[in-house]
């Protein structure tokens, strides 16, 4: 009986730490980056897709009510500039946040930074070539019923405010809570 007991509590230690990993986090082994391109609210024509989702990779019509707290960000021009707006910004409480990592290119953009007030979660956010944007998702649902906030990166390819357009490439840690913003596989 003694050794089933300690086969038992052996199986027990080796099943909870997974070899030092959590056994509910989803691997995130290959990046996948990808291009959009956004229209800045401003412009006159509607049904333009001017938010994003990142986790989900899809873009929305922000005029769309169906797209109310669907998005995590989207693209507006304020005094002639194009800029990042978060969902507070347009009076929807989501919790989703924009942090700047100056200087940077996308590759070096690692981890997601943990202090919370450096993402602007009401105020727009001027995008500029050269920097980084660090998408914090609003709290969702997640794959185990947990709350979770997913994390990713975004590179600005060409900024036209006089046509009201933003493109960027971007990749999302499709892990819950993780802020790599690398994939680790």
């Amino acid at each position: 009986m003694p050794a089933l007991a300690a086969l038992t509590i052996m199986f027990g230690v080796a099943l909870t730490t997974g070899c030092g990993s959590n056994p509910y986090s989803i691997g995130w082994n290959t990046a996948i980056p990808d291009t959009v391109v956004l229209y800045s609210i401003a412009r006159p024509e509607l049904n333009l897709p001017s938010a994003f989702n990142f986790h989900q990779r899809t873009s929305y019509k922000v005029e769309d009510p169906s797209a109310t707290g669907a998005w995590d960000i989207a693209v507006d021009t304020r005094n002639g500039q194009i800029v990042l707006l978060p969902p507070e910004a347009l009076n929807i409480a989501t919790g989703a946040g924009i942090a700047v990592l100056q200087g940077v290119g996308l590759e070096q953009a690692t981890e997601a930074p943990k202090d919370t007030t450096l993402y602007s979660t009401k105020e727009p956010v001027p995008v500029e070539m050269g920097n980084v944007y660090v998408i914090r998702s609003g709290r969702m649902v997640g794959l185990y019923g947990t709350y979770c906030r997913y994390y990713s990166k975004m590179e600005p390819l060409n900024i036209d405010a006089a046509d009201g357009t933003l493109q960027f490439r971007f990749d999302s840690n499709p892990g819950c809570n993780d802020r790599a913003l690398v994939p680790n596989g």
